[in-house]
This record gives structure tokens, C-alpha cells and sequence, in this order.
């Protein structure tokens, strides 16, 4: 049971702050018409950090943490992604809350599995934190620890189609969704300024 609340607590503790991804999945609950239109993005989102958790605990971070030049490569590919997707948020507040990025599912997919695989903080806190935390645990415990993970990651993305969807309720004029997007946009721009620092 430690491990269970172990993996839980670091789960939640890695998936809270703000993030691209997060701003993704909350933007569709905010924007889409119906919740349950926002639901690819939330599913997508939550099947590609399974994908990470799965391959951070069973192995890849031994792989990555040995090769510095894939860290490296990792990173700069990422800070060209959160450069990219801040501009592209900040410029979706030029339309209403009732048409702003609604995506159709295809792209709420696609948009989803980008923001999860590219993003490089999700991948370097799922295998640096998670996959180095999972080594302690065998057998039971280390699968026990693997759902709890999982479990955060799929409450949590549930969560923010039902928290975006509130706020489009509350919010019928847009206006906080536009500072919401403008907001969002500064922290990805100074995730990638800190990831920069980080290369240095």
C-alpha cells in the first residue's frame, strides 16, 4: 500500500503544476459545446501518459539518464515545440470562447498526442522522476506504484474537461479564457526560457 500512495502522491505532485498540456485539455472543456466533445483530448492525453509512465518505469529511463546527447536532443526539440505552442496560444484569443479552438476530433487528438510527446518536461519528470522513483519497488509494489500513477494521470485529465467546461458556463463572454490563454502562453515561454538555462 505505500507504494500505492507513493506513486500517487508523485504522480499528483508532477502532473499539478500548469502546463502545455494541461492548458490543451482545459482549453477543449472551456471550448468545446458539449463536455463529452472534449473527451478525445482528455482520453489521448491520458493513453499517451500511460505510454510514458509504462516505458519510464519499465526501462527507458536507464536508457535516456546513460545518453547525454539524447537529453540534450530532447530538450532542444522540446523548447521549439513550447516556443511554437506558446505563440499559437496566445494568438487563439482573437476569437469568442464559443469558437476558440474548439477542435474537431481528429485534430483534439493529434494536438493532444503533441503536446504529451513533445513536451519536454512531461517527458523528462515522467522518466528522471518517476521511472528513478519506481526502481526502489519490485514485483506487486512496482505495479502497485505503476496504477497509482496511472490512476492520478486519468482522474486528472478527466478533471480539467469538467473544471474547463465550468468555467465556460461561468464565463459566457470569453474574457477570462482570453487571459486564461495569455497567461498560459507567458509560462510556456518561460518554460522553455528554463529549460534553455538548463542547457547552458
Amino acid at each position: 500500500m505505500e507504494a500505492f500512495l507513493h506513486g500517487m502522491i508523485l504522480a499528483f505532485g508532477l502532473i499539478l503544476p500548469l502546463g502545455v498540456q494541461n492548458v490543451f485539455v482545459f482549453s477543449q472543456g472551456a471550448t468545446q459545446p458539449h463536455l463529452v466533445r472534449a473527451l478525445p483530448a482528455s482520453i489521448t492525453a491520458s493513453i499517451c501518459d500511460t505510454l510514458l509512465i509504462l516505458l519510464a518505469i519499465f526501462g527507458l529511463s536507464i536508457i535516456v539518464l546513460q545518453f547525454e546527447w539524447l537529453r540534450i536532443a530532447l530538450m532542444s526539440g522540446g523548447i521549439l515545440f513550447l516556443l511554437y505552442m506558446g505563440y499559437t496560444i496566445w494568438r487563439s484569443n482573437q476569437a469568442s470562447a464559443d469558437n476558440n479552438e474548439a477542435l474537431p476530433v481528429k485534430k483534439q487528438i493529434l494536438f493532444a498526442v503533441s503536446v504529451s510527446l513533445l513536451n519536454p518536461h512531461a517527458i523528462l519528470d515522467t522518466i528522471g522522476v518517476i521511472g528513478t522513483s519506481a526502481l526502489k519497488y519490485s514485483g506487486t509494489e512496482q505495479m502497485l506504484f505503476t496504477a497509482a500513477c496511472v490512476l492520478i494521470s486519468w482522474l486528472w485529465f478527466f478533471g480539467l474537461i469538467i473544471a474547463g467546461a465550468s468555467l465556460k458556463r461561468v464565463d459566457s463572454s470569453g474574457k477570462l479564457m482570453n487571459i486564461f490563454n495569455k497567461c498560459s502562453a507567458i509560462f510556456i515561454w518561460g518554460t522553455a526560457l528554463y529549460i534553455v538555462s538548463g542547457l547552458m
